[in-house]
C-alpha cells in the first residue's frame, strides 16, 4: 500500500442506509485508504499487543491507534522526534490516529488535578509530576506524526449531574479552541514535519441531549476535519450509549468522518 500525496484527509460517503442513516464511505490519508465503518486496533504504546505489523497487514488493517499519554511518558517526545515520528518508530506504513491523552487523565482520577491551564498528574510509572494541556498534547501528537490528531478534552465521568456535565463540556470547548490554534500554528512553523495531519473535535455532554447538541454546535463553529463522540463507555448502561449515539450522530456534519470513542470500541 503506497503513500498518497494529500494535504489532509478526504472523506467520501458512498452509501447511506435510508432507514438507519448508517454510512459507508472512504477516508484517504497520506498513508492509506480506509473503508468505513472500520474497527481500529489499539496500539497503546505504538504497537498492537500480540500482533506483528505483518499480521496486521495480512488482516488488512488500514489504521491503528497510538496512545499519546503512554508515549508521552515512554519513550517520550524527544526520542520519537529523533526517530522520525511514530510511523518510523513502529515501522507501520499505514494510517495512525493518536488520542489526546484526555481519557487516560480521566482514568487517573486519584493522581491528577484538572485546572483551566491543563492537567497535573503523577506518572503511573515512577510517580513523577507531569503536565498535559491542549498545547502539550498537540505538540506531542505533532511529534508522533499521526494522520489523525484528537483535540485535548476532558472525558466527562458517569454518573454526572447536568451542571457537572455542562461545566465539563465547556472546558472541553475551551480546550478544543486552544487545540485548534496550536495545531494550526504547528503546521505553519519551521518545525513542521511536513506530514499531512487532520484534527478531530470531540463532542461531550454526558447523557444530556441538549448538552450534546451545544457541544457539537460549538465545535462545528470552530471547524474540524472530523468529529468524535466522546464520554461514552465510561460506566453507563449500553442502552444509554446507544441512545446518545442515535441522537447526536445524525446531527454531525454529513461530509465529515464520525468517530465513536469508547474504552472498549474504536470505530470510525
Amino acid at each position: 500500500m503506497h503513500q498518497h500525496n494529500v494535504e489532509h484527509l478526504s472523506f467520501q460517503v458512498e452509501h447511506r442506509d435510508p432507514q438507519t442513516q448508517a454510512r459507508a464511505g472512504r477516508i484517504l490519508t497520506a498513508h492509506s485508504e480506509i473503508e468505513t465503518p472500520v474497527f481500529m486496533p489499539v496500539g497503546t504504546q505504538g504497537t498492537v499487543k500480540a500482533l506483528t505489523q505483518e499480521m496486521l497487514e495480512q488482516l488488512d488493517a488500514r489504521i491503528i491507534l497510538g496512545n499519546t499519554y503512554h508515549l508521552f511518558l515512554r519513550p517520550g517526545m524527544a526520542a520519537i522526534l529523533a526517530l522520525g515520528g511514530l510511523h518510523k518508530f513502529n515501522t507501520w506504513q499505514r494510517s495512525i490516529l493518536t488520542d489526546s491523552g484526555g481519557y487516560q487523565v480521566f482514568s487517573l482520577s486519584d493522581i491528577r488535578k484538572i485546572k483551566e491551564e491543563g492537567v497535573e498528574f503523577r506518572s503511573h510509572l515512577d510517580g513523577s509530576k507531569q503536565f498535559l494541556s491542549p498545547e502539550v498534547s498537540m505538540r506531542m501528537q505533532h511529534a508522533l506524526g499521526a494522520d489523525i490528531v484528537m483535540c485535548f478534552d476532558e472525558c466527562t465521568p458517569f454518573p454526572a449531574t447536568r451542571a457537572q456535565a455542562k461545566e465539563s463540556l465547556e472546558l472541553t470547548t475551551r480546550w478544543a479552541r486552544r487545540s485548534r490554534m496550536e495545531f494550526d500554528r504547528l503546521k505553519n512553523t519551521e518545525h513542521s514535519t511536513g506530514q499531512a495531519m487532520s484534527l478531530f473535535g470531540i463532542v461531550q455532554g454526558s447523557v444530556f441531549q441538549d448538552l450534546r447538541r451545544q457541544s457539537l454546535a460549538e465545535l462545528v463553529e470552530m471547524g474540524f476535519e472530523g468529529y468524535a463522540i466522546g464520554g461514552l463507555s465510561v460506566g453507563e448502561e449500553k442502552s444509554l450509549m446507544y441512545e446518545v449515539t442515535e441522537f447526536i450522530a445524525p446531527q454531525m456534519p454529513a461530509d465529515k468522518p464520525r468517530y465513536l470513542m469508547a474504552s472498549a470500541r474504536r470505530r470510525i
